[in-house]
């Protein structure tokens, strides 16, 4: 190939030119036992069968067909069979394409994995229907690009930020030839930043907010969506280009037939809020303990909750204030109120939010009886096992015998376990003082 394009590549004197100044060599793609991938072995997965889908009796003849071996076909119909009940699905281009950058690390080789191939068209589906969401909040809606005011919200700025990181560390993993890092960032963004958090914080100013506050949004919406869609381009080719085209005509200044013309995001400094940042951190720590305290009470997530806190500094109170209400839409509250110093409390479950502490008084909020009850199981079952592993850490052949890296685990089981027995206990004192 280098030879050949030295032929052809020359210069206006007829000088061949350099047809590579930069090579990127990828490590050798094993199946999932780590071995390389021959016909022989029948352990060869056709990419085009990823992407269209294939059935088990085709896919078996095409293992076994034409062997150079034939006496193998049976093992290797057998093993197929197993590993392939129903055949392969499709799983389309991109979710192929993102994989196999998700998983190229520097100078390894990848052992193929059908799950992470499974996991990434979920991840391709989140963001078709995260464009969806969008779409149907911004057609035929005003997007703030004309005469109207315009009001952005905390999440607004925060989602902008998260997205000029995102920019930055994407382009520096390019530039250092790290597609798996980049391919990261990418799916941190969409999946974690953009669409569990940044929609749902949308949902509060769409549903009950100002007309100028409801065209920050939607016109945040529409154009960090488009710009995400330029940035995720390199490794989802496809859907990107496809949802482009409904999102194109919706954003001021963006034109083009294609978006492989378009320009690729860059990180700018503008368009950063650090503090913005901060405080949708702490929005979300709020959130978050609620949800886990929920979680740890069996306390239901449609039951309205009142809280109160207990602020440390007045930056935390102010944040209170001003997120109230986001807090009680993505937290299910009912009241949300500030403690005086040295005001007396209830019995509560209590978590730390920041510097402050939250708290939820707890009476008439679940069945006193019933929780001590399943609090004394688990606590009987946590002894149980703390005693199990404390007995297997105490015999002295195990120890002696066993891996390092296996009596490792076990004395790791038995921290988690301790760990875990401190909150029951601590969770039926909370209860039993009701």
């Amino acid at each position: 190939m280098i030879m050949m394009t030295m032929h052809f590549c020359k210069d206006e004197n007829g000088k061949p030119q350099v047809p590579f100044k930069t090579v990127y060599v990828t490590g050798l793609i094993r199946d999932e036992n780590g071995d390389k991938m021959s016909k022989s072995k029948g352990n060869v997965l056709d990419p085009i069968d990823m992407i269209d889908g294939i059935d088990l009796e085709s896919l078996v003849e095409k293992r076994t067909g034409n062997m150079m071996q034939p006496q193998l076909a049976k093992k290797i119909e057998k093993n197929t069979r197993k590993t392939f009940e129903d055949g392969i699905e499709p799983y389309g281009t991109d979710a192929l394409r993102f994989t196999l950058a998700a998983m190229a690390s520097t100078g390894r080789d990848i052992n193929w994995d059908m799950k992470r191939l499974e996991g990434y068209r979920n991840f391709c589906n989140k963001l078709w229907n995260a464009s969806r969401y969008v779409l149907m909040n911004t057609e035929d809606q005003d997007c703030g690009f004309g005469e109207g005011d315009i009001e952005y919200s905390l999440a607004d700025k925060w989602i902008e930020s998260q997205f000029e990181l995102a920019a930055k560390e994407f382009n520096a993993h390019l530039d250092n030839y790290r597609l798996d890092m980049a391919a990261n960032t990418i799916y941190e963004f969409i999946w974690n930043q953009f669409c569990d958090w940044y929609l749902e914080l949308t949902k509060p100013v769409l549903w009950k907010g100002n007309e100028a506050q409801q065209r920050g949004t939607r016109r945040t919406l529409i154009t960090v969506l488009e710009k995400t869609l330029r940035l995720a381009h390199p490794v989802l080719p496809y859907i990107t280009e496809t949802i482009w085209q409904s999102v194109k005509p919706l954003v001021d200044g963006v034109e083009g037939d294609t978006i492989m013309l378009q320009a690729l995001p860059q990180f700018e400094e503008a368009n950063f809020n650090q503090e913005a940042l901060d405080d949708i951190e702490w929005v979300k720590a709020f959130i978050t303990s609620i949800r886990n305290l929920r979680a740890e009470y069996d306390i239901a997530p449609s039951k309205g909750l009142d809280v109160m806190l207990k602020v440390a500094d007045e930056k935390d109170a102010a944040r209170l204030e001003a997120n109230k209400a986001v807090l009680a839409s993505l937290a299910k509250l009912e009241d949300i109120k500030v403690l005086a110093e040295g005001e007396e409390t209830p019995a509560c479950a209590t978590a730390l939010v920041g510097k402050s502490e939250l708290m939820i008084p707890m009476a008439g909020l679940i069945d006193k009886d019933a929780e001590l009850d399943r609090l004394a199981k688990e606590i009987a079952k946590t002894q149980g096992e703390i005693k199990r592993i404390e007995g297997k850490l105490g015999n002295e052949g195990f120890v002696a015998k066993a891996p390092e890296a296996v009596v490792a685990k076990e004395r790791e089981k038995l921290e988690g376990y301790k760990e875990t027995l401190v909150k029951l206990e601590e969770q039926k004192q909370t209860i039993a003082a009701l």
